[in-house]
């Protein structure tokens, strides 16, 4: 399966669109794929299957922020699991949104884009009532999306969700398509955009981040060699003074 699309080609008038797919089995995958294949439809579209690029989880963090500063949405579509993203796709935004870049002090590269969540459930919609299995409605599972993307300064958009992806009938899951199809294809001209609140600003003081990463990971070094000079330097004065005291 071919992994990516060209990222050299933003989508028309929109300033560009990166699609993040992300399903660690596509084999086993109703309407995901079925999504990956659309996006890859919709000319202009960067298309990036997490799993297919990085299969052994070293993520290309360098690359990810070019291709999304060229965007101007960014989508991510991925089945629910556990309340949550697939493992793959959580691990990008740990290593892709670092401070400094996305968030914080001078991290501004992501502010005024949106963010727009695509996703399946594997369970119907019912069940995600407080009456039912889920306990909760399915909107109580959103905070973590849509606080990621204030932090970054970006819009959160209405999520596109397909809830019962596993027993869905052929019909829903071909209007489910085609509706991201043509979402996709007419970004950003989506009436509801202009009632959308602005993006939220969630400074981080620098104070919250007191050690940059790289200076945490010399501290184990410099706590070895300054260990090394220390016994170094109490040997010496042990063979000093016990030449001395032969001499005396």
């Amino acid at each position: 399966m071919t992994t990516t699309t060209s990222p050299e080609t933003p989508a028309t008038g929109a300033g560009g669109i990166y699609v993040l797919a992300a399903h660690p089995h596509w084999r086993d995958s109703r309407v995901n794929r079925r999504m990956l294949a659309a996006a890859r439809a919709v000319p202009g579209v960067d298309v990036n299957d997490l799993y297919g690029s990085y299969p052994d989880f070293a993520i290309d963090i360098e690359a990810e922020q070019a291709r999304l500063a060229k965007a101007s949405l960014v989508v991510l579509v991925h089945p629910i699991q556990w309340y949550s993203m697939p493992a793959l796709q959580k691990l990008w935004i740990d290593d892709v949104l670092a401070y400094g870049w996305a968030y914080g002090p001078g991290g501004t590269a992501l502010q005024g884009k949106d963010l727009w969540l695509v996703a399946t459930t594997g369970s119907p919609e019912a069940s995600y009532h407080p009456q039912n299995y889920h306990r909760y409605f399915f909107d109580a599972f959103l905070p973590p999306y849509e606080q990621t993307a204030a932090l970054c300064g970006m819009r959160f958009l209405p999520p596109l969700v397909l809830h019962g992806a596993r027993s869905a009938g052929e019909a829903e899951v071909a209007a489910h398509v085609e509706v991201f199809s043509q979402r996709l294809g007419s970004y950003p001209r989506w009436p509801e955009l202009d009632e959308l609140d602005a993006c939220v600003a969630c400074p981080v003081p620098e104070t919250d981040r007191p050690a940059e990463p790289d200076e945490i990971d010399k501290l184990p070094a410099k706590t070895f060699h300054a260990a090394i000079a220390h016994g170094l330097t109490a040997a010496g004065a042990t063979t000093a003074a016990d030449t001395s005291g032969k001499a005396a």
